[in-house]
């Protein structure tokens, strides 16, 4: 069972959109309701029917997008582009309903029409399906061009990438056989075939169908825009990425380690780079020394990498207002979002849009290349790397993260302040002031211009927004973080009070954790010295590892209860009850006390009482 295929039973077909495991997300093609997930048990009885059966029982004629007037083809662009983010999130449900709502309220539509949309183009799989009804569209044409429009629509814009003449061949079978397979004396030639294709044919939809829309958007899609420059109009926007640089690395004891990733942040407007990180490590571990790094002095950074530059090399400690992102799992996670506590806008760029974030992947290329010619044969990879009996580079590895760095840092004080770039778009202002073409000096020059976007951030404050958030529980134990307690004297009323608050923690040190309250964070300190200068993930180790050891005597001890019972049960089963005479009690207790009382000092009092030698 594969994704696309289609399966048919008592008049309902269903289309497979995802394949996990033993489950399937299909679609009902008939009754066109949103897709659900079933067990791959459940379609043992249906058979695999193709797409005429489809258009048969749905009664559908698609028609070709080329053939569609050009505003009901616009529209079906339109329609399609709309729903296009939906159809990576079709496999989890929430994330679906909340992005139907976000489109919904963006196009001031319904739901219900945003759903229809999409559960057509799933059902059909092709952008036509969604262009308004055009009932006088048939009407001129031939009963054979018809029959050419179904046979391109169906075999030459398709992702089979199928020839024309495939496609044609395929028509004559279809359509122009009888019950035996034998070819009517009358059909259409390959030459008329042609010719209503080149009469119809479509750029746009050639590029789409065959390649998919990725790859146009990517590859095919006009560039009519002007480039970051019509949104980057001064310094301001920063621009998020990440990439797993070419070259082997070694740790202090000369033991190969692997690739580092070099997350980076490039100001949209001058291509300066803001900060850096490079680390073992991706994900939001990288964006938290990224943004540490964004606001750090750089005279001082670069002075503890044994390196002396002038202010206006890179003289860059602010945040950027507006961080430009793509849709990696660390930039649309709840850690990166909390920054716009601090008045930062996160902007998660569309899919297939690459080239709103060129100045990102342009550094990437020009850093790597700066450095390349001098790191051959250090743990440099050359492009033939993949090639079958090509060089195993991480043989020649030699650099340290720390050198590696150093090289880095020399190439990054090189791209700010004396590469030339030659293609930015001068003003006559800049022309007049006669402004380097250099990105320090393109962005000093910036910091002069209306709608700077620059956020004076101190670290302390960055990082812990930065840093991820639970809820955590007021008792009179304590803050109740993790299943750990923390202590804070001020709080002393919301320990008797109880109830829940929001609580940041960093997962790799659990001796601190801070109540976030009203947009400041106030300290708790740990109770439980056992637990000191522990990640989380250690305790939650320890914790588990005492669950077990308690689960393994579970057994044993209740046993012991029962003997427990036992020997209790034993000793008081035949022994009567006292007189009753609550006065002499007394009097009984002095005569009890002086019977039983014995001087450890005496002679052999220790040893009669306890068994001493």
């Amino acid at each position: 069972m594969q994704k696309n295929d289609l399966y048919f039973k008592d008049d309902s077909i269903v289309r497979v959109l995802e394949v996990r495991e033993d489950r399937v997300l299909v679609i009902d093609c008939i009754r066109r309701t949103m897709p659900q997930w079933k067990d791959i048990v459940s379609l043992a009885g249906w058979e695999k029917c193709s797409e005429e059966k489809l258009y048969e029982i749905a009664d559908v004629d698609l028609p070709e997008i080329d053939s569609l007037c050009p505003e009901n083809r616009k529209v079906a662009y339109e329609r399609y582009t709309m729903i296009a983010p939906i159809l990576r999130l079709l496999p989890d449900e929430k994330k679906k309903c909340e992005m139907i709502s976000t489109i919904a309220s963006n196009e001031k539509i319904s739901k219900q029409t945003v759903r229809k949309y999409l559960c057509l183009y799933l059902a059909f799989q092709n952008v036509a399906i969604l262009a308004p009804k055009d009932k006088d569209n048939d009407t001129s044409l031939t009963k054979d061009e018809k029959n050419m429009r179904w046979a391109l629509n169906k075999f030459y814009f398709s992702y089979q990438k199928h020839s024309l003449k495939t496609a044609y061949t395929m028509m004559l079978k279809t359509k122009y056989c009888d019950g035996n397979g034998e070819l009517l004396a009358e059909y259409p030639t390959f030459n008329q075939f042609r010719y209503f294709y080149r009469k119809r044919k479509n750029n746009q939809t050639y590029y789409i169908s065959r390649n998919g829309l990725t790859n146009y958007q990517r590859n095919n899609r006009p560039l009519l825009g002007d480039g970051v420059q019509e949104f980057a109009r001064a310094p301001g926007m920063g621009m998020l990425d990440a990439t797993i640089c070419d070259i082997y690395l070694v740790n202090e004891y000369g033991g190969i380690v692997g690739r580092p990733i070099l997350t980076a942040c490039v100001d949209a407007y001058s291509s300066l780079c803001c900060g850096y990180a490079l680390t073992w490590e991706g994900g939001m571990y990288s964006l938290r020394q990224l943004m540490l790094n964004v606001v750090t002095d750089k005279q001082e950074l670069c002075r503890k990498h044994g390196i002396n530059i002038d202010l206006q090399e890179w003289n860059s400690s602010m945040c950027p207002g507006v961080f430009v992102t793509d849709q990696g799992t660390e930039y649309v996670s709840n850690c990166f979002e909390q920054i716009a506590e601090l008045g930062v806008k996160v902007v998660n760029l569309p899919v297939y849009r690459p080239e709103l974030k060129g100045s990102i992947e342009k550094f990437f290329s020009i850093i790597q290349d700066l450095f390349r010619p001098y790191l051959k044969g250090r743990g440099l990879i050359e492009p033939d790397f993949q090639e079958r009996g090509a060089h195993d580079y991480r043989k020649d590895a030699c650099l340290t993260l720390e050198q590696f760095e150093k090289v880095l840092l020399r190439c990054i004080i090189y791209y700010n302040s004396q590469r030339i770039i030659e293609n930015f778009p001068y003003t006559a202002d800049m022309l007049e002031n006669k402004v380097a073409p250099y990105a320090n000096e393109i962005f000093a020059y910036g910091m002069n211009l209306e709608g700077v976007n620059l956020v004076k951030v101190d670290k302390r404050q960055l990082i812990l927004t930065l840093l991820p958030r639970t809820m955590g529980k007021f008792t009179r134990s304590g803050l109740i973080v993790n299943h750990v307690r923390y202590k804070n004297i001020n709080y002393a009323e919301k320990y008797l009070s109880g109830g829940n608050v929001t609580v940041s923690y960093n997962p790799d040190d659990s001796s601190s954790v801070w109540l976030v309250d009203r947009g400041s964070f106030v300290e708790f300190t740990l109770i439980e010295n056992r637990y000191k200068n522990k990640s989380f993930s250690e305790i939650e180790v320890m914790q588990t590892q005492k669950k077990k050891i308690v689960k393994s005597v579970e057994a044993s001890n209740i046993q012991a209860k029962i003997n427990l019972a036992s020997h209790i049960e034993a000793i008081v089963a035949n022994v009567g009850c006292s007189n009753g005479d609550l006065e002499v009690i007394p009097q009984n207790y002095e005569r009890e006390k002086i019977k039983a009382h014995v001087d450890c000092m005496k002679e052999g009092a220790l040893d009669e009482e306890y068994g001493f030698n």
